[in-house]
């Protein structure tokens, strides 16, 4: 097992998935103001789905007697239009996916770390999913309607 290559993995991860997970808080603040409280719930509740990746990533850098570090967040455009937010945040995941795809085959050969990204994984496809159905389904009923079931 090469624990340096899988430190470098989960920092990685962990500054990137932190910087997201505080994008989604926001977001889900800024749905719940304008009265898409199931929205901004959902958002809200990623967050801490996240952060709790983010703890099982730096328990295990820990674990491999690395160092943790927290590299900052880059400055991020907020969007106050639920539907553009889905769609902007669906691109990121798309991207995401396919880097986790990539990324756990460089960690075959330290299964602890290849079970923990393959999990995260697994929850990062249902989100896309999640984006994707969403977005069928605003263009088949329309935003409108889509965002009544939202408060």
């Amino acid at each position: 097992m090469e624990a340096k290559k899988s430190i470098e993995a989960l920092q990685f991860f962990v500054t990137g998935l932190t910087e997201g997970a505080l994008v989604h808080k926001m977001q889900g603040q800024i749905f719940k103001s304008q009265g898409f409280a199931k929205l901004g719930e959902k958002y809200i509740n990623h967050f801490n789905e996240e952060m709790g990746w983010v703890e099982k990533f730096v328990e295990r850098m820990l674990d491999l007697g690395g160092n943790v570090k927290f590299d900052g967040a880059k400055a991020r455009d907020l969007i106050c239009d639920p539907v553009e937010y889905i769609k902007a945040d669906l691109e990121i995941q798309k991207a995401g996916v396919d880097l986790l795809y990539k990324c756990c085959e460089t960690l075959i050969n330290d299964p602890t770390t290849y079970d923990i990204m393959k999990a995260y994984l697994a929850d990062e496809e249902e989100d896309f999913y999640w984006s994707e159905g969403t977005l069928e389904m605003i263009e088949k009923i329309g935003k409108q309607n889509w965002l009544f079931t939202q408060l």
